[in-house]
């Protein structure tokens, strides 16, 4: 397959994605936009309401969507295969039944918006866009990774923002039964779901604490329209440059000339220095999809 067919089953299968990700807020919600998930029941019969952890709700999402992944592998000609392992990436593998060689990787995720813009929501808690070590390194290992990286012909995320309501804490300890079922409040509603490649929606910072994973960007406009820092700085050539600085990061050095001190570069700034480019040069530069 040349780079013309790559980039062109690459674009297609984003449309697709894209496609579902509309379709799939009406799935989640009722009319009033709150989650159709109201609890889980027991085998009396007994309704248990949700707590707000993030965790839960993640799994909880990525549960009820495997029906409808499934019946959008069908539609489009996929075989699916689910992470054999929790820490495996990614969640879900997309292979082409025409071609065995077509593999697209998609993760899930989810997160909350933490803060609003005249009203509408402005930014997010963000997430982890997967691990930067051996697998991502080296394109050929198979550590913790369904199909090597470079087998893959393209990395996406399937993204689901949501809101989070305010739950009175005795409603966690009560039991409800299915006749009131319209009794139990929505712990989340207002989902905002999207789909875009993983290096259009990348910071340059780390998703979590010590771990090595990549960090998404956190305003919603930036998530919902692809147009992260490796975006803005690079356009089309983007992809690229997050492989060679995710790499990268943490492990080069730069020499400071304010502190007169060399430091571990983790920024994208300090990395196209590190690389003899001046960063004020790109910030300028506009792209169009």
């Amino acid at each position: 397959m040349d780079e013309i067919d790559k980039i062109e089953r690459k674009r297609e299968f984003l449309m697709q994605l894209q496609s579902l990700a509309k379709n799939l807020n009406k799935y989640l919600s009722t009319k009033d936009d709150q989650w159709v998930i109201k609890g889980f029941i027991d085998v009396y019969k007994n309704i248990f309401a949700l707590s707000t952890d993030t965790k839960l709700i993640s799994k909880v999402i990525e549960l009820h969507l495997i029906p409808k992944l499934l019946e959008f592998a069908n539609n489009y000609g996929y075989e699916v295969i689910f992470a054999e392992k929790q820490n495996w990436y990614p969640d879900i593998t997309f292979v082409s039944k025409q071609d065995k060689k077509v593999k697209f990787a998609v993760d899930l995720k989810t997160t909350y918006v933490t803060k609003y813009k005249g009203g509408k929501p402005y930014e997010c808690k963000g997430f982890t866009l997967g691990s930067r070590g051996t697998y991502f390194i080296d394109r050929k290992s198979e550590k913790n990774i369904q199909f090597p990286y470079g087998e893959y012909l393209g990395h996406y995320v399937l993204g689901i923002l949501y809101e989070r309501n305010a739950i009175d804490k005795t409603v966690r300890t009560q039991k409800f039964r299915s006749e009131n079922l319209d009794k139990i409040p929505s712990v989340i509603k207002n989902f905002i779901v999207f789909a875009q490649e993983k290096w259009r929606i990348a910071s340059d910072k780390s998703g979590s604490g010590n771990t090595a994973n990549i960090g998404s960007v956190k305003k919603v406009e930036e998530l919902l329209e692809g147009k992260g820092i490796f975006w803005k700085y690079f356009c089309e050539d983007g992809e690229k440059w997050f492989d060679e600085y995710w790499m990268n990061y943490g492990k080069v050095t730069l020499y400071d000339e304010r502190t007169k001190k060399t430091k571990t570069v983790t920024s994208l700034d300090d990395f196209l220095k590190f690389k003899g480019i001046e960063p004020e040069e790109l910030k300028t530069k506009r792209c169009d999809d």
